[in-house]
């Protein structure tokens, strides 16, 4: 059974036609934990800081002795770059 059939398609390319910033994430994560590393960044740069940043949001939420805020907020911020940045790339270059 291929990961690919339990995948969530995507909502902005069905009624719109278009790729939305976060199109190819679940690939990309599908391809991460087949070990396609290279793939993987090609398909979501910004998978290599998705990750961290959902790890961090929950922690944030299960571990309420520290505070995550720290954490969270660049990565935030990092993740939101990359992917306008690739989402643009990806419009004017495909």
């Amino acid at each position: 059974m291929k990961l690919e059939e339990f995948m969530i398609p995507c909502l902005s390319k069905k009624l719109f036609g278009i790729d939305c910033p976060g199109c190819g994430m679940q690939r990309s994560l599908a391809m991460l934990i087949n070990g396609d590393f290279s793939d993987a960044f090609h398909m979501f740069p910004a998978i290599f800081t998705t990750i961290p940043l959902f790890i961090f949001i929950g922690l944030h939420f299960v571990d309420k002795s520290r505070n995550y805020t720290k954490l969270i907020i660049p990565f935030a911020i990092v993740n939101a770059a990359i992917m306008i940045i690739a989402y643009f790339y990806k419009l004017t270059h495909y």
